[in-house]
């Protein structure tokens, strides 16, 4: 008779991971959709820097002419 007693000792022991596994999963998705540990800090963050003055370019100079084209007869 001792042998045909065994009667649900491994669905215990599957229950109980199946169970902390289900606490984990809650708590993690708490944690997820309240923010959790994040705390929202207000930054400002102020960058100003001025550009240098450069000195004007110079002038690029007038394109030389192009030569005349030969007249026709001559």
């Amino acid at each position: 008779m001792a042998e045909g007693s065994n009667t649900g000792g491994g669905n215990a022991g599957m229950a109980f991971i199946v169970g902390a596994l289900v606490v984990v999963v809650a708590v993690l998705a708490f944690l997820m959709f309240s923010g959790g540990f994040t705390q929202k800090k207000k930054v400002d963050v102020d960058i100003s820097a001025s550009a240098p003055q450069l000195p004007a370019a110079p002038k690029v100079p007038d394109a030389p002419k192009p030569p005349s084209a030969p007249q026709p007869g001559g």
